[in-house]
């Protein structure tokens, strides 16, 4: 397993007024491989950053290399540059197959999508996976909770479960996965769920309890023990998640504690007298 790094994450918004007209989606492949049986991990950021947690952690432990981009004239005009490097803002990535004989390919980004592009991307993707006879789709989702909720302990560890066809929901209950019974799903996670009804393809979202203020790398950790579960079959070391956590919430209460202190008022200034 290689060393344990906390991810350079940077994440854009994209102000809505800029995409009135509809864009299209599409996806350039760079290298051509045979993704036959394929399972996809989307990683769009999500509540608490974290499905973009989870497939940079699967990037870096499977060693997954850059295979081609998706593309869209509605997609910010950034370059993300890395280790010198310039990155387009979606990028695909895959790698060899597993010891359990898995293979894995991730779509990952940093920005926001508008409500404008969710859809087309959504679309695209799954497009993209029936043409490359993938096996499925797995969406990393973080679950809205009281942002008041300031301890780990609070937080629920179950990992909560959807699928998009009675395929996808037949493999859940083997596995015993709890179900998602109500509730919303936004984003690009929820969207895929349709589109995979739409085109009878196998979308399972995976949810954990997420705080939405900052990345929640103890919920990311628990979505990946469950898609390890799922599909990849490895048992991987989740524990540097975990820790990476107590430290984002350690340096949160820092700052917490820091804001909570009172201000001294400002000292008076006293203006010279200018007329004696």
């Amino acid at each position: 397993m290689p060393d344990y790094q906390p991810f350079p994450l940077q994440f854009f918004n994209i102000d809505a007024s800029d995409t009135s007209d509809v864009y299209d989606v599409e996806i350039n492949e760079m290298r051509r491989m045979d993704l036959e049986g394929a399972t996809i991990v989307d990683g769009f950021p999500s509540v608490g950053l974290v499905s973009s947690i989870a497939t940079n952690y699967i990037i870096k432990l499977l060693n997954l290399k850059e295979i081609g981009v998706m593309d869209s004239d509605g997609f910010p005009h950034v370059t993300l540059v890395r280790e010198s490097v310039p990155l387009s803002p979606v990028r695909i990535y895959a790698g060899e197959r597993t010891s359990k004989g898995e293979l894995m390919v991730a779509f990952v980004s940093e920005f926001q999508s508008p409500p404008e592009l969710i859809r087309p991307i959504s679309r695209a993707l799954v497009d993209w996976a029936v043409d490359r006879k993938c096996k499925m789709i797995i969406s990393p989702e973080g679950l809205v909770v009281d942002p008041d909720l300031k301890e780990k302990a609070e937080l629920s560890e179950v990992v909560f479960a959807i699928g998009s066809t009675d395929r996808a929901r037949e493999m859940l209950n083997r596995k015993h996965f709890q179900t998602f019974d109500e509730g919303v799903i936004t984003g690009v996670a929820g969207m895929l769920l349709i589109e995979g009804l739409a085109q009878d393809f196998d979308v399972i979202t995976l949810l954990a309890e997420a705080h939405p203020d900052f990345p929640d790398a103890g919920a990311a950790a628990l979505v990946l023990e469950a898609m390890d579960d799922l599909v990849l079959g490895m048992d991987f070391d989740t524990k540097p998640l975990f820790e990476e956590a107590q430290r984002i919430e350690a340096r949160l209460k820092e700052v917490q504690a820091q804001a909570a202190k009172p201000r001294k008022p400002a000292a008076t200034v006293v203006k010279p007298n200018m007329y004696g």
